[in-house]
């Protein structure tokens, strides 16, 4: 079935304004976004059939391995956010054009990392679809993964990669919804926060990111990341998230095994995170040379 890409990529919510305030209950804001994300795929299924994300041209593409960007001799590691906003700090930037800053990250980083959270992170699935038609970098659709439609929507708008949380996900849901990416030729990131949560890692997910920030909270750490990459297997590319703002940070981690770095916030709080990313880069080189 043929569909209209803008009813394919329908608004479900405003993408920007003020930080959003967070229910109440055990979960904090987390169960806050998992219990709109329900309602958002729903509403989706509803308008939009499986098969309309299976007409896009994007789905007939070849897929790009985050894995083997990661780990390629020279590369630097660096999976680049683009993110407009967050829910604990509102706007990050809102000016930024994604074709523009993807366009500056395709130049050194291994991958590129775009939410298309629209109501916490401002994000849209046109977003992917720009950044597509102008990087060579895999892409991770970093969304709130729930049900398998959305694994569908992430091939059809030409995503390489899909995130999954085992912070609102169970270990059978992770086998589940991993198994079916895999069927659809998508790479998986599982991302962890705690001892707990490393039981999650199955043998369909591809990497394992640690979050430094806690989901729930929103309070970061780097040392989680150091203390967690111990149960991560050898298989299984290490990804350091959140808080990472140096390079003395990366070749820390990166000394500790992990060949990833997946940074957001400290490119596009900038006003040009296109130059913020290639300063960064710059100096990372010169410190990687003491690794």
């Amino acid at each position: 079935m043929k569909q209209d890409k803008n009813n394919l990529n329908r608004h479900i919510s405003p993408p920007l304004g003020p930080p959003v305030p967070e229910r109440t209950g055990d979960g904090g804001i987390l169960s806050a976004i998992i219990a709109d994300k329900k309602e958002e795929v729903a509403l989706k299924k509803r308008l939009v059939p499986v098969e309309a994300w299976q007409d896009l041209p994007h789905w007939q593409e070849q897929r790009v391995s985050l894995k083997e960007s990661l780990l390629k001799p020279n590369s630097t590691g660096i999976i680049a956010e683009f993110k407009r906003k967050s829910p604990s700090k509102g706007i990050i930037n809102g000016t930024a054009e994604v074709g523009d800053v993807v366009s500056a990250y395709d130049t050194a980083a291994a991958g590129i990392s775009i939410l298309t959270d629209e109501k916490y992170f401002g994000g849209t699935n046109d977003d992917v679809m720009i950044a597509r038609q102008v990087v060579s970098v895999p892409i991770l659709r970093k969304d709130f993964m729930i049900d398998e439609y959305q694994l569908y929507e992430a091939r059809g708008i030409g995503a390489d990669v899909i995130l999954l949380i085992a912070a609102n996900l169970t270990r059978q849901q992770v086998q589940h919804l991993a198994g079916k990416a895999k069927e659809l030729q998508l790479e998986v990131l599982l991302e962890i926060h705690n001892e707990e949560e490393a039981e999650h890692i199955c043998d369909a997910v591809d990497f394992v990111g640690i979050n430094n920030r806690n989901l729930k909270t929103f309070e970061v750490d780097i040392n989680t990341s150091l203390r967690l990459i111990k149960y991560i297997p050898a298989d299984k590319p290490a990804i350091a998230e959140s808080g990472i703002s140096n390079t003395d940070t990366i070749v820390t981690l990166r000394r500790a095994g992990f060949k990833g770095f997946l940074i957001g916030e400290n490119f596009m709080k900038q006003a040009d995170p296109s130059v913020a990313f290639a300063d960064f880069v710059n100096k990372l080189r010169t410190a990687m040379k003491t690794v």
